[in-house]
């Protein structure tokens, strides 16, 4: 049986990364380079599973290090080069390898190497996966075990590969790097200024000033809104959608309908498909995916593979069961998630099956947005062995400490933040009051710009912050 994993301030700082002897084990990697002229080397980790005990089970952690070709001459040259690491958004998915384009290019040009951090649990971090986890460990267990995967964790993994690869840097300024937040990257970032910025020069935030809350059910309050919001534009937009999704329910409803891999496609994951709302050009991929199954409907009065094959592809919980698992648990501090958005959206039966499919034809039945149900878990094949873990995380409130707000309040460490005023899954009042409790913080705030920007725009958005990291105050 594991150990809860319960951290006050004090016990997250009371065992040094450098105390550990993590250094004394070289990282393992490989090397090549690719055809957009950057040097790639893949490294591996070996980092304790729970930092209280450092010299208990490890676990592997990958980060995929990129070196612009021509930034350097020689290995002199690459060693001079200070870090910018990338934490990616989620919780729980992995950074793909990434090309000289975008926002990789805008970084490198700005004289950086970098580092992408595939989080514990994803990619090759020791990834999480039902078979593994359950023919291991029972479900108390392996909700213990699960418990080690979040910020507090991260940012730990993350010192000690810093204390890896810099620590034997003669000035201390050398020994610390930039890092990059995007999303629940952002959510780290600051738990990273909370309990060691002592290892930052500076810090960047897309999307992700996150919330500084202990529970997600105030998150959830103020995100409400933006998703009746974005339902609106779409059905406004899409006017004829509103029979369409209606009667693709009623199909749903009445029929066992069986994706590729055997999980369930009910009402309730259909309109799951409105997390895609809040991404720039989402409105337009679940019309497509509504066109489609409605066409279908019409022509055979069942769902083509294709279509089905097309919604499993959009729904990524299967291939990543931490972002359903942790989806509630990110936010809690001494406190039990309790499904907080199930709960939560009982105030708002237009987001309910049941309740709209006794109204008038002309009402339309309100999709989702970045939220989990207890249902979740019956509906994909991959999560149905996780849902008694699911259940008994739901209900824990052994959760520990993720900011320090004094520490905060105090911070000296430079933060520019991309803050978007449309984002659906990062709140823009909740942003406003985060950045207002982080001392030295600014933003680039817009409301032309959605929650991916980074990947859209990625050369307006970087510019955006470069300038205000050199900003000189008028």
């Amino acid at each position: 049986m594991f150990s809860t994993l319960s951290h006050s301030v004090e016990q997250l700082n009371r065992v040094p990364i450098s105390t550990m002897m993590i250094a004394l084990n070289s990282p393992k990697s490989e090397t090549y380079t690719n055809t957009d002229g950057l040097k790639v080397i893949e490294r591996f980790f070996d980092l304790p599973l729970d930092y209280s005990k450092p010299e208990g089970e490890k676990i592997r952690v990958f980060a995929r290090n990129l070196i612009p070709a021509d930034k350097v001459k020689d290995n002199e040259d690459e060693a001079e080069l200070p870090y910018l690491v990338y934490l990616q958004g989620g919780p729980g998915f992995e950074v793909e390898l990434m090309s000289n384009s975008g926002i990789v290019s805008e970084i490198h040009d700005k004289g950086y190497q970098t580092l992408w951090l595939d989080q514990r649990g994803t990619g090759l971090s020791t990834p999480l996966s039902a078979e593994v986890l359950t023919s291991r460990y029972n479900d108390e267990q392996i909700a213990q075990y699960l418990k080690r995967f979040r910020a507090d964790s991260i940012v730990r993994d993350c010192e000690a590969i810093r204390e890896i690869l810099l620590g034997d840097k003669e000035d201390p300024e050398d020994r610390k790097w930039t890092i990059m937040g995007q999303s629940y990257g952002g959510f780290c970032a600051i738990t990273y200024l909370s309990f060691f910025s002592e290892g930052l020069k500076e810090v960047f935030i897309t999307g992700g000033l996150a919330p500084l809350v202990d529970h997600p059910d105030i998150v959830y309050h103020h995100l409400i809104p933006t998703l009746v919001k974005r339902n609106s534009i779409y059905y406004e937009k899409y006017p004829r959608d509103i029979q369409r999704v209606r009667t693709i329910l009623a199909h749903l409803d009445t029929n066992v309908v069986m994706l590729p891999n055997g999980g369930h496609l009910t009402p309730r994951r259909w309109l799951e498909l409105g997390i895609d709302f809040g991404m720039h050009g989402g409105i337009d991929r679940v019309h497509q995916l509504v066109l489609r199954a409605s066409n279908d409907l019409e022509l055979f009065n069942q769902l083509s593979y294709k279509l089905l094959q097309s919604v499993q592809t959009r729904q990524s919980f299967d291939g990543n069961p931490l972002y359903a698992i942790l989806q509630e648990p990110v936010y809690c501090q001494s406190r039990a998630p309790e499904w907080s958005a199930a709960r939560s959206l009982k105030a708002h039966p237009q987001f309910s099956w049941e309740h709209v499919k006794a109204l008038p034809d002309n009402e339309p039945v309100y999709f989702t947005g970045e939220m989990i149900f207890p249902g979740t878990f019956d509906d994909h094949s991959n999560l149905r062995p996780l849902k008694n873990v699911a259940e008994i995380m739901a209900k824990d409130a052994a959760w520990g400490q993720l900011y320090d707000l004094d520490q905060l309040a105090k911070n000296d460490i430079k933060v520019s933040a991309a803050t978007y005023m449309e984002d659906m899954y990062v709140d823009f009042n909740l942003a406003q009051q985060t950045a207002s409790k982080i001392k030295n913080t600014e933003q680039y705030i817009t409301n032309q710009l959605f929650h991916n920007a980074i990947r859209v725009d990625a050369k307006d958005v970087m510019k955006r912050l470069f300038h205000l990291s050199k900003r000189q105050r008028d």
